[in-house]
């Protein structure tokens, strides 16, 4: 199959004859001169067509098979075509308006529409500005085709680094003078079906477009590996999609960017949002959010307003709310990685709640957790109950983080979000952290005999304190053995002397405050020096920015050895310059104890989801013997679910890696006794 571009191709004029020929046809033409055609052309597959302005034609010598096996000749049949460059064995069948200044590349197909039409120089959606965070302003940033998760962050949430702004949103206004045309373009082997009007819309190689209502000043960054799909009765406007995504089925989109692999779907509908890789709206609406990766809302009547998210899972009716304001909307939220709002829950915003929580029932106190993650934030009795850690033991965490790498939708070899999948790393560690320490200074300001303590309006029982002290220690050792024992790994640490050298870190990097970059978890450091590189203007290009970014995320393990390290002096009381043979022995102890207590509070957790009361509905007609046969035929048996499997095996694995670490260690301390 010949896959010829018109700017390869070589170029004639009509001859006598071939006009001949497209009369007899049923074409017209205002000036047959300003046409061109390949030297290959044959005028038999031109019919019942109109041409205006310069128009260049391939060749058309084909057949197309489209849904349901049918097969069509390539060419042009019941169309008005403007201005338009038109390539290899295209199929255009019945355009009722028409087609006007847009080049098209070969085997698109374009059957049965109403008007596909570029008016103007158009941007083609880049340049448009979202109003994302905050429905007020103050926040817009310009949508560009390969903006990313991290530096739509940057872009919206760094503002008071007022010449980094000015200077991105320059490089920005670059492409999009780069991008500008007057003529639009239709990707190889694109199919246009069934679509009502097409204007200022970019559409990229092999995209599906059917049943669509309209678009308007749009990018379709479609791809052959990654294709787009946008469905029936959609309607869009001021837009820019990203490859592999799907937006289907009368979903209303305007002034939004779509990342890769997401999904709105089943009438959704927003409006100055932005979405990043792998998100899912369903049914619902979003107004001026910032949904980062993963974020997923499947429910009518859920509302997703100004705010920032990544990793939600957004239950039915939840809602957020800014309405105590007097001068027009102004406050925002921020429901951090991994956070889950049950069925019709209610934040008012301004709130903050740390990363993977919970929330249940209505809230009103504008509180901050995001020093307690994995936390419960619930409603009882019209106040606002805080469960410190308790989410560390539940098995739906744990599920969670297994699901979402298994479940990226993106084909694209070139990605454009840099998506860092770990539940405990130094973002969430240094929560925990001052988790810690502040419960602690709640216990010291009210007395450890108190029932129950207050912090920002929320309550914490006496027993939920001390449980969450309990929980961040086992969790914030997990995470300093596992990278202990990572680091010693394969290299040999033979005596102290060689520990501490394998110990030491490859860079300064990674010590201080890390942030979640919206997916990417990376030290602050090395985002300020990304931010001053900008300011500077030793960073000239969006290219360049996304370089770094890239680099910041592959260097993860680098960066969280720096900081790990660090926090071993403050958290186990001893710098790693110091540590012995000993030391790594009582850390890993440490740490498998901490690790099999996790795993035994999730197996336990697992465990509920299979007893008897779990069982209710089950087993309609019959006794409990029936119940208990169709609980299992339906559920499966505890032993043999995946999750739990994947428990037992990880408390095995650990436990074994453990013992050997430790068994090494112990052969070191005999070696040096025999020695001396």
């Amino acid at each position: 199959m010949e896959n010829r571009t018109l700017t390869k191709a070589t170029f004639r004029k009509l001859t006598n004859e071939d006009i001949g020929q497209l009369v007899m046809q049923g074409c017209s033409s205002e000036d047959w001169t300003l046409i061109e055609v390949t030297d290959d052309f044959i005028p038999d597959r031109i019919r019942n067509s109109n041409f205006s302005g310069h128009v260049r034609l391939g060749k058309f010598d084909e057949t197309i098979t489209l849904f349901g096996g049918i097969r069509f000749e390539t060419g042009i049949y019941n169309a008005r075509l403007h201005n338009c460059n038109i390539g290899d064995n295209v199929l255009i069948y019945n355009v009722n308006s028409y087609i006007a200044n847009y080049n098209i590349a070969p085997r698109a197909v374009i059957h049965n529409i109403n008007q596909l039409a570029v008016e103007g120089k158009c941007a083609f959606g880049n340049g448009t500005r979202v109003q994302t965070i905050n429905e007020g302003g103050g926040r817009e940033i310009p949508i560009y085709d390969h903006l990313s998760a991290h530096m739509a962050y940057i872009l919206s949430l760094y503002r008071h680094r007022v010449k980094v702004i000015e200077k991105l949103e320059s490089l920005v206004q670059n492409y999009v003078s780069y991008i500008t045309d007057t003529k639009g373009y239709i990707g190889y082997g694109a199919h246009i079906i069934n679509c009502e009007n097409i204007r200022n819309v970019k559409i990229g190689p092999h995209a599906s477009l059917e049943g669509v209502c309209k678009l308007q000043n749009g990018s379709i960054n479609s791809t052959k590996e990654d294709p787009i799909s946008i469905g029936h009765d959609v309607i869009m406007d001021d837009f820019i999609i990203s490859s592999g995504s799907k937006v289907m089925d009368a979903t209303l989109v305007s002034h939004c960017f779509i990342g890769q692999g997401c999904i709105l779907d089943k009438h959704y509908s927003a409006e100055n949002s932005l979405f990043f890789a792998n998100c899912q709206g369903f049914h619902g609406e979003a107004c001026s959010i910032f949904a980062g990766p993963y974020t997923v809302t499947h429910h009518k009547s859920t509302l997703l307003i100004a705010g920032l998210f990544s990793f939600l899972n957004a239950g039915s009716g939840s809602n957020q709310s800014n309405h105590l304001y007097k001068l027009g909307p102004l406050h925002q939220g921020i429901l951090e990685r991994g956070a889950k709002t049950t069925s019709n829950s209610y934040i008012l915003w301004p709130s903050r709640v740390g990363a993977f929580s919970l929330v249940m029932g209505r809230h009103y106190k504008h509180s901050d957790t995001s020093d307690f993650p994995f936390s419960y934030l619930i409603e009882s009795k019209d106040e606002s109950i805080l469960a410190p850690a308790v989410n560390l033991k539940s098995i739906g965490t744990i599920r969670d983080t297994q699901k979402w790498p298994k479940r990226d939708n993106r084909k694209d070899p070139n990605k454009l979000d840099h998506i860092n999948f770990n539940l405990l790393s130094p973002y969430t560690v240094q929560k925990m952290l001052n988790g810690i320490k502040l419960l602690n200074d709640i216990e010291s300001a009210s007395g450890k005999s108190a029932e129950e303590y207050s912090y920002q309006g929320l309550k914490i029982k006496r027993s939920a304190l001390k449980k969450g002290i309990e929980l961040y220690k086992m969790a914030i050792w997990k995470f300093l053995g596992n990278s202990l024992i990572t680091r010693l790994q394969n290299k040999n640490p033979n005596s102290n002397e060689r520990i501490r050298e394998i110990l030491k870190p490859d860079t300064p990097i990674g010590t201080g405050q890390w942030i979640d970059l919206s997916g990417l978890i990376c030290p602050a450091k090395a985002l300020k020096q990304l931010l001053n590189a900008i300011e500077e203007s030793s960073i000239q290009s969006l290219e360049e920015a996304d370089a770094v970014l890239k680099s910041i995320h592959d260097n993860y393990y680098n960066y969280e050895w720096t900081w790990a390290s660090n926090v071993f002096t403050e958290f186990y009381g001893k710098s790693i310059e110091e540590f012995t043979v000993e030391d790594v022995i009582i850390i890993t102890e440490n740490w498998k104890k901490s690790v099999l207590e996790i795993d035994r509070l999730l197996y336990a957790d697992a465990q509920k989801e299979f007893s008897m009361l779990k069982r209710t509905g089950f087993g309609v007609d019959g006794g409990e013997e029936v119940k208990e046969l169709d609980f299992e035929v339906v559920r499966g048996e505890f032993e043999t679910n995946d999750t739990v499997k994947a428990i037992k095996e990880h408390m095995t694995k650990k436990e074994n890696l453990g013992n050997d670490v430790i068994a090494r260690m112990q052969e070191i301390i005999d070696i040096q006794k025999q020695s001396n």
